[in-house]
């Protein structure tokens, strides 16, 4: 019996929502009075020992040809390939784009039940219960998991990361797995913030009336080292590109600070960033939904407020 988390990478490099998966899992394990191990696939350019500060004693590398890009069957069948070698009980796994593609084939290939979304540390006072988000963040559920093997999807940002001291045993394991897709070409955005790992947000909505005013939502960002965003039609109308969405139809994300100007804040929108520890809206209009669910909120225009507080910003960072 053990726990056995799997660490995301891209391009070499480990991904934030990783290493909260890593002191989650061996939280779980510590609970379970068992040890934690740790399963990676494909070329990674990071130091993999060093991860063992998290609380996972070994870590399990597969590398074999074609891994590297994921492949959802071929990524699923090299963790379960892990697992069954670490006698893993419990897998931990990230719920984020890659996790939510790979969990329900590993939960079906390891006859697993599986909880995604999870948000706290399971209860195992009395069984096995998770607490995990339902209604686009709007309510919890308590799933009880009775089956042999649990899969557990931990919502990103929602637990906290902890490093300690120590390293991690790596073993470089073949699977004998080829990949069943292949990658002819990639297009990346480029010096800028992952919106999915972002922890500060800037995001702008139909308030700013079109793209050539976001120049100061853009400022902001830079100033503060963060991503940009924006509200469905935004995106709908190309002042901004697609992947900026965010909302129930665009991305999820849950970041420490979200800073939403000229954006009304509708429901859809609201169920893809609820999670933020902080939410900030500039709005005009004082009855916008988005009011009754910030922590903070400046009712004016945009165009008056913004200047003032990107100078704010330029004076307290010295670049004034």
């Amino acid at each position: 019996m053990s726990v056995l988390i799997y660490i995301d990478q891209s391009e070499g490099h480990i991904k934030k929502a990783s290493f909260e998966a890593l002191t989650y899992g061996a939280a779980v394990a510590k609970q379970l009075g068992t040890t934690a191990s740790a399963v990676v696939v494909g070329t990674v350019q990071d130091d993999l020992p060093s991860l063992g500060k998290y609380g996972v004693s070994t870590i399990y590398h597969l590398n074999d040809a074609g891994l590297s890009h994921l492949d959802s069957q071929a990524y699923t069948k090299a963790i379960a390939t892990a697992a069954e070698k670490a006698g893993a009980t419990v897998v931990v796994i990230s719920n984020n784009v890659n996790g939510k593609s790979l969990a329900p084939r590993l939960s079906a290939r390891l006859k697993a039940g599986l909880v995604s979304g999870a948000v706290s540390l399971p209860d195992t006072s009395n069984g096995f219960t998770v607490k995990k988000g339902v209604f686009s963040g709007k309510a919890f559920a308590h799933i009880s998991v009775n089956s042999p093997i649990k899969i557990i999807a931990l919502t990103p940002n929602s637990y906290q990361t902890i490093a300690g001291e120590g390293t991690a045993a790596v073993e470089t394991i073949s699977s004998g797995i080829t990949a069943n897709s292949k990658v002819i070409a990639t297009n990346k955005v480029t010096g800028q913030v992952p919106l999915s790992e972002a922890e500060l947000v800037v995001s702008g909505g139909r308030g700013l009336k079109g793209p050539e005013n976001w120049g100061m939502i853009e400022d902001l960002a830079k100033m503060i080292g963060a991503a940009t965003a924006c509200s469905r039609a935004v995106a709908d109308a190309h002042w901004r590109p697609h992947h900026e969405h965010v909302g129930q139809t665009g991305g999820s994300i849950a970041p420490n600070l979200y800073f939403a100007v000229g954006i009304s804040g509708a429901i859809q929108h609201l169920a893809g960033v609820n999670r933020s520890k902080c939410i900030v809206v500039i709005n005009k209009d004082p009855e916008a939904p988005f009011f009754k669910a910030a922590d903070y909120g400046i009712v004016g225009d945009a165009f008056e407020v913004m200047p003032k507080i990107n100078e704010a910003v330029k004076k307290l960072k010295g670049l004034a």
